[in-house]
């Protein structure tokens, strides 16, 4: 098991930037996959992005693609999403999430979740 905290949401015009950062504690932080999750109100929680533990590939959903990264630091035990470009519809709660990939990265799971932080887009 693995504890998670979230920082870095907050209030931003369009267009501008912010950085999340997930730091997590307990079991080896690099044998685990790493994403982050979005809910916005009335819609159910969606993926964004996830970093595999094996070979550090990334994926993301459509919508952000081109506008968000997401990393991971395996000494600091710490997985970022930076967000540029940001648009009023990514306005949510975001939540860190640690897990496991299979199949060669077809199939993820996850275990653990963080308690989210707020990202608000201001048009």
């Amino acid at each position: 098991q693995v504890q998670l905290v979230e920082s870095g949401g907050g209030l931003v015009q369009a267009g501008g930037s912010l950085r999340l950062s997930c730091a997590a504690s307990g079991r080896a932080f690099s044998t685990y996959a790493m994403g982050w999750f979005r809910q916005a109100p009335g819609k159910e929680r969606e993926f964004v992005a996830g970093i595999r533990e094996s070979d550090g590939s990334t994926y993301y959903v459509d919508s952000v693609k081109g506008r968000f990264t997401i990393s991971r630091d395996n000494a600091k035990n710490t997985v970022y999403l930076q967000m540029n470009s940001l648009k009023p519809e990514d306005t949510a709660v975001y939540y860190c999430a640690a897990g496991a990939t299979s199949l060669g990265g077809r199939r993820w799971s996850w275990s653990d979740w963080g308690q989210g932080t707020q990202v608000t887009v201001s048009s």
